[in-house]
């Protein structure tokens, strides 16, 4: 059972991190910069408003999903991973932590600076916090993704 709730929250962060990284981006990228059909003029023509509800569902849905896992991980790996001496993996962990506990404290300004109509005094705020909780997505994907594969990196 908690092998298939980590699969199904590493898929949900996958489905995160995708729209967070492309709303990130479309964001930054401004609409008269690029003139010509390329990959990026195409890229942000995308709606980036369009991703904010998905972002934000998808943000509590993953952290709720390792709020379920987190007992496991800390009967059970974390142990492990102080019996191995891995002090920097278990540290990493715990910015993860505190990264997911900043994200949800940021989750309602960053949704509302999507909100339509979009406020263009709004404009640096919204890039500003889709940006960082694209880092903290960033961040918190790839040290999971390194602490499901640590027994096998470090036997």
């Amino acid at each position: 059972m908690m092998t298939a709730l980590l699969i199904l929250h590493g898929l949900l962060a996958v489905a995160l991190l995708g729209a967070v990284t492309h709303q990130a981006l479309a964001a930054t990228i401004k609409r008269g910069e690029l003139r010509t059909r390329s990959f990026f003029a195409r890229f942000r023509a995308t709606d980036a408003a369009a991703y904010s509800n998905a972002v934000a569902v998808l943000f509590v849905a993953v952290v709720a999903m390792g709020a379920v896992l987190y007992p496991r991980y800390r009967f059970v790996v974390r142990p492990m991973l102080q019996t191995m001496d891995l002090r920097g993996a278990n540290g990493a962990f715990e910015i993860k932590e505190h990264f997911s506990a900043i994200g949800l404290l940021m989750l309602p300004a960053y949704w509302a600076s999507w909100r339509q109509p979009l406020a263009t005094q709004y404009d640096v705020a919204r890039v500003s916090l889709t940006w960082i909780i694209m880092f903290i997505v960033w961040w918190n994907f790839v040290v999971g993704q390194v602490l499901v594969a640590i027994k096998g990196l470090f036997p």
